[in-house]
């Protein structure tokens, strides 16, 4: 590990981020270590969405810095080592690919991705999932929670040692919420660090380090799942302010589980 490479999984310092002319964040400082899971809360607009979006280098920062494993997020192959599931990632496009082919482009982009499609490491991703029945059904033909599933086995196949995900339960049924939660918790065991966008805690409780909490653009609360404030998700508030903040390490990976960035 060279010296550049030393520093936490994330380093969010004073960001600001706007959407136009509309400021979204404001001050925003985070540190999330290697092995954390960290659960990032907050009523709709508060900016959580943004928030992971600037992560991944998606939106630029308007002032502030963001640094991945000690990295700057502009740094060049710093997003190898990120994989990324947006919000709606169940809403895939129309082109008819199977689970297997897609899950394959996070190996290789658009090419080569039929012969992709045979790599061991797709089978294994989709045995994670537990779509490995569906491997050769097209994604159009499958329900939102299997679409759900096929892209975080997408975002894992290249075996990424940050994960966030934006929403992942959104949308999805009670079961299939138990088996992400069951697969993010096994991530994390092994030393992957997970920053999750959640609607509400939910089966995720038991694993998270700490939660993080958005109030119009800044960071209200920064610790214990219990100490967080109440938030009215309708209303674009938080209900009482928590401060406080936590930290955590996690192992090295013995088997990790893969990577792409999807705009």
């Amino acid at each position: 590990m060279t010296p550049s490479d030393a520093g936490p999984a994330i380093e969010v310092s004073h960001l600001d981020v706007a959407l136009g002319a509309a400021p979204v964040l404001r001050d925003v400082s985070l540190t999330v270590e290697r092995g954390e899971m960290i659960g990032l809360l907050g009523a709709n607009g508060s900016g959580k969405s943004t928030l992971l979006r600037t992560i991944a280098g998606i939106i630029p920062a308007r002032s502030g810095v963001v640094r991945l494993f000690g990295r700057p997020v502009s740094e060049r192959g710093v997003h190898d080592r990120l994989g990324y599931v947006p919000q709606f990632a169940a809403e895939t496009g129309s082109i008819p690919a199977t689970a297997r082919e897609t899950v394959a482009t996070g190996l290789l982009g658009a090419r080569r991705w039929r012969s992709s499609a045979r790599d061991p490491r797709v089978r294994a991703l989709l045995a994670d999932v537990g779509l490995s029945d569906l491997a050769d059904r097209p994604v159009t033909q499958m329900s939102g929670g299997q679409r759900q599933r096929v892209m975080i086995a997408r975002a894992l196949v290249r075996r990424p040692e940050l994960l966030v995900l934006d929403e992942p339960f959104s949308g999805v049924d009670t079961a299939t919420q138990a088996t992400l939660s069951t697969l993010l918790a096994r991530l994390s065991q092994r030393g992957t660090t997970v920053l999750v966008v959640l609607h509400e805690l939910g089966p995720l409780t038991a694993h998270l380090t700490r939660t993080v909490v958005l109030d119009h653009g800044r960071v209200v609360h920064d610790g214990h799942p219990d100490e967080r404030p109440l938030i009215d998700p309708g209303h674009d508030h938080a209900i009482g302010h928590g401060a406080g903040h936590g930290a955590g390490h996690g192992s090295g990976l013995d088997r990790c589980l893969g990577q792409e960035i999807v705009p």
